[in-house]
């Protein structure tokens, strides 16, 4: 929820106040953590779960789209995954995190997993890949 203190007059306070804060994104985890002996989560396992998520509305995995920003494997087998959606209004927007974090968590070697939702830089069609495009008959 928001920082905001209640005071004497509950008028003055709006909906907003009691929303959680996501003016850094959308974060969602899972997954336990693992040993910190443990090596660093295969990127190409990462990627290929990834390619397994298709967006509902566009028949493009989420990887090809371009919605996945960055993807940063710790020591320990922990993964921060920071994404995008194609539009702020796109009606998975609270559930697309949590399914990416439980797809990647499932992974062998993989430890805790935290998905950041975030809207800066906003997506644009020229982050999907070849792929993409052509699945999409974008651009030819």
């Amino acid at each position: 929820m928001s920082n905001k203190i209640i005071d004497e007059n509950p008028d003055d306070l709006s909906l907003s106040d009691f929303m959680p804060d996501v003016s850094n994104g959308y974060m969602a985890t899972a997954g336990v953590k693992l040993n910190e002996n443990s090596p660093k989560a295969d990127e190409l396992k990462i990627i290929d779960a990834l390619m397994e998520i298709k967006d509902p509305e566009i028949p493009v995995n989420i990887y090809d789209l371009g919605l996945i920003y960055t993807i940063e494997r710790h020591a320990g087998g922990d993964v921060d995954i920071t994404m995008s959606l194609t539009a702020p209004g796109c009606p998975v927007a609270g559930e697309m995190p949590g399914q990416v974090a439980r797809c990647v968590s499932e992974l062998e070697d993989v430890g805790l997993v935290q998905v950041t939702l975030v809207w800066e830089p906003p997506w644009a069609p020229d982050r999907m890949s070849e792929d993409a495009k052509l699945a999409l008959d974008y651009g030819f």
